[in-house]
């Protein structure tokens, strides 16, 4: 089978876990950073650019590429660290491709923070993204201008991604510091927001422009913190109110129709490998 190449525009964590999938496959993976690691990772090479510099993008993308994934980030968490990390980027992609060869498929990592429901609701892909803060705006923003392009474009809406290198919850745990509100939750693994894409990229024919990706499972984070905190062996998280846009449940059936198999299906799973990793 000819090989094929993909772009991880931003590529950090989940990018390298991405190549790390892609690695027994015929996809070859290039990740473009502003400052590339110096240690270097099985199955990815490195290219150095700036993401919202789109005469850096052409030139890189003038060898051509089948697939282009698109992993961004905020610079700050601020209006405009999201307009710099989201919006930048697209609008330079958006320019780029238009004297670029055409990608098969385009792939944009995006956040459920685009739905701003918070009353319990079930929220799946025919569900209007009605975003209540400036981030899940400027996502929302970035995703249109990716599609007003009439590019080949897949979104993938992630809950809020958990594994290795991301302890903020367990450290609140730890500290005392966090709260056990009923709001409900939601989250995806690592492992398995990489392993969805490399899934898409590789195994799915047709593929649909939206998918929620969530392990789907919408404990409230009082569950989650109280399992925490047992496992942990420190004191129950005292109650809380409700933590800014959480309060919805999210639907992954269609995720789930296309033959992806979760690594990761409930919280307790992935916590208790992190746990057991931790010092």
């Amino acid at each position: 089978m000819d090989s094929e190449k993909l772009l991880v525009i931003g590529c950090g964590d989940l990018g390298r876990r991405l190549a790390h999938h892609l690695n027994d496959s015929s996809v070859q993976v290039t990740g473009l950073r502003r400052h590339p690691p110096h240690t270097p990772h099985e199955g990815l090479t490195y290219v150095s650019a700036d993401a919202a510099d789109a005469s850096a993008l052409q030139q890189i993308l003038a060898s051509g590429y089948d697939y282009i994934v698109m992993t961004p980030t905020p610079t700050a968490r601020t209006d405009e660290g999201y307009e710099r990390g989201y919006l930048a980027p697209c609008r330079a992609l958006v320019q780029a491709l238009a004297a670029s060869p055409a990608p098969k498929k385009v792939v944009m990592v995006s956040s459920t923070s685009v739905y701003g429901q918070n009353h319990g609701e079930w929220i799946d892909e025919q569900a209007e993204a009605l975003p209540s803060k400036f981030n899940g705006r400027r996502i929302l923003e970035a995703e249109a201008l990716l599609a007003d392009a009439g590019l080949p474009l897949t979104v993938l809406r992630l809950a809020g991604i958990y594994g290795p290198g991301r302890d903020r919850l367990l450290d609140s745990v730890r500290s005392a510091r966090a709260r056990a509100s009923q709001a409900y939750t939601n989250r995806i693994h690592a492992e398995d927001a990489a392993g969805f894409i490399a899934y898409l990229l590789t195994e799915v024919g047709p593929v649909a422009p939206l998918y929620l990706v969530s392990d789907g499972e919408s404990p409230t984070k009082a569950q989650v913190v109280r399992w925490l905190a047992g496992a942990l062996g420190v004191a129950e998280p005292p109650p809380g109110d409700a933590d800014g846009d959480l309060n919805k449940r999210i639907d992954n059936r269609r995720m789930l129709s296309t033959g992806y198999r979760l690594r990761y299906e409930s919280f307790t799973e992935g916590f208790a490998e992190l746990i057991q990793r931790s010092p």
